[in-house]
């Protein structure tokens, strides 16, 4: 089983926006979708761009690569441009107003 990781306060991560934070060597893209938390591998597939800065849209809990528009499902990682690839998700849990990752 793995360790969760406290990364950021809740109240840091804006509605509708993503961040990027590292924990053991890994880049971890966070995001606050109408106070739903996910975390995805930050390296999108198709060139590396961050997913952190992306562009996130809430009404298909999304996010897009800002290089190539590439768009992934924030719940499942699932690559929704074709071709692309998915992304690792990683399970996250809310203490006392703290993200907590487990990679």
């Amino acid at each position: 089983m793995a360790d969760f990781t406290p990364v950021i306060a809740v109240s840091d991560l804006v509605k509708g926006q993503g961040r990027t934070v590292e924990i053991a060597g890994k880049r971890i893209a966070i995001f606050n979708v109408d106070d739903q938390i996910y975390a995805l591998e930050d390296d999108c597939p198709h060139r590396g761009g961050p997913l952190g800065p992306g562009w996130v849209t809430a009404e298909k809990c999304t996010v897009a690569c800002p290089l190539h528009g590439w768009e992934f499902d924030l719940k499942t990682g699932a690559g929704l441009t074709v071709p692309a690839r998915p992304v690792r998700t990683y399970p996250v849990k809310v203490v006392e107003g703290k993200i907590e990752v487990a990679v």
